[in-house]
This record gives C-alpha cells, sequence and structure tokens, in this order.
C-alpha cells in the first residue's frame, strides 16, 4: 500500500473553512459549487481549493464542479466529524462554562460529558447540565464514557499537569485554553488557542492598514 503523503496543517485549517461554507450553501438551497466560486468565497484561488482536496481524492464532476451535499460527507468524514466524540472538560471557571453552554460543540458531533476541576467550592455543583467531578474520577469515567479528548480551561501554571493527567486517563487530542505550550510527547495531539495571540495578529493587520487575510498564520504558506 502507497503511503498517503503528509497532509500540510494549513490545508487541513482550509478543509474546516471549505465545510462551513458548504454548509451555509446547504441551508440556502444551493445543490452545486465550482472551485472558483468556493476559492472566492474564501479568499483563495481555484487552484489552492483543488489542490487541497487532492490529497483526500477526486470530488469533482465535469461539468458540475462540486455537489454541495457530496462534498460536505466526505469532508465530514475526513476530518472525523461525521461521528460523536466523547470529550472531558477540565477547569469549571468562566471559560469552562462558557464552553459546557457552547451548543455548536454537539452539533460538530463534540459531547462534553465529563467535567472535573480541583476546586474543593466547585466539585459536586451542577453546571450547564454536567456535574463537577474531582481529578481523581478522571481514570475511570474516560473507561466508562469511552472519551478520548480533552479540554484544557485551566490557568497557565495548572496546564501542564492538567494534560498530563488526561493523558494518563487515555487522552489522544487536548484542545489547549491556557495560554502556554503544552509538551504532550508525539502520540497525542494539541490545538491551541490562545485569544492573545489572535488579538495580537488584529492589532498587527489594524496598525499596518491591512485586511486580515493578508496576515499569514504562523503555519500558513507564503
Amino acid at each position: 500500500m502507497q503511503p498517503r503523503p503528509k497532509i500540510p496543517r494549513p490545508t487541513v485549517t482550509r478543509l474546516s473553512l471549505y465545510l462551513r461554507e458548504i454548509e451555509s450553501r446547504l441551508e440556502q438551497g444551493d445543490a452545486t459549487i465550482s472551485s472558483q466560486q468556493l476559492g472566492e468565497a474564501l479568499k483563495l484561488t481555484d487552484a489552492q481549493v483543488r489542490k487541497d482536496l487532492a490529497f483526500f481524492g477526486q470530488f469533482g464532476h465535469p461539468g458540475v464542479g462540486y455537489r454541495l451535499s457530496e462534498l460536505a460527507a466526505h469532508l465530514r468524514a475526513i476530518l472525523g466529524t461525521d461521528r460523536q466524540w466523547n470529550v472531558a472538560l477540565v477547569g469549571a471557571g468562566r471559560i469552562g462554562r462558557a464552553l459546557m453552554s457552547y451548543q455548536r460543540f454537539r452539533a460538530k458531533g463534540f459531547e462534553i460529558v465529563a467535567v472535573f476541576d480541583n476546586d474543593t467550592g466547585v466539585v459536586g455543583d451542577l453546571v450547564a447540565g454536567h456535574r463537577v467531578r474531582p481529578l481523581s474520577d478522571m481514570p475511570q469515567l474516560f473507561r466508562e464514557r469511552d472519551i478520548r479528548m480533552g479540554i484544557v480551561a485551566v490557568p497557565a501554571d495548572a496546564a501542564q499537569a492538567t494534560a498530563d493527567r488526561l493523558i494518563e486517563a487515555g487522552a489522544l487530542g487536548i484542545l489547549n485554553f491556557a495560554p502556554c505550550v503544552l509538551n504532550v510527547g508525539d502520540e497525542v495531539s494539541v490545538v491551541s488557542v490562545d485569544f492573545s495571540t489572535a488579538l495580537e495578529q488584529l492589532a498587527f493587520a489594524v496598525s499596518l492598514g491591512l485586511p486580515v487575510g493578508l496576515v499569514a498564520a504562523p503555519d500558513a504558506p507564503e
């Protein structure tokens, strides 16, 4: 079997953008889209769209373009959002509570099924329908609820220890909201959401009078 080529991270990021645009057009009643239309909607070239999708197969139809429902199904399968992922959240503070109430997680196939905190004043509380559990319950609940992903929503000084506990419990992927870099080795995937960095990028664009789309993200191609 021929090994699959390494997929650039910017391509994976764009797949999510493609899916969002396609789902929006489906809601509007559209049936098809061309690579040019998809590229124009996201300020990309049609060549870039075709190159990104070509990593995963040939999805277009001559004279038609892409059938939206078909391409949406392919993208969900590629991104892994065609199934439900059970997720553990660590941190029942302000960010954690906002995440518990965020309905699009469930719509996208991510279900928060366990919430943990080390604050004895919070443990046992019912927050947004979730009973907050102590960290010591993590291994048991990971097994019982088939949890594969964890969300870190704790202060920076507790983030690494939290990630370590999630990995020990069985997490294979971590979404990190703490403003720090997590060291997790090669077997676990980490995606960090850093609001301050995003605002710095926005400030940079505004200060130079540039459209934000012209400011390259860290992993974006030149």
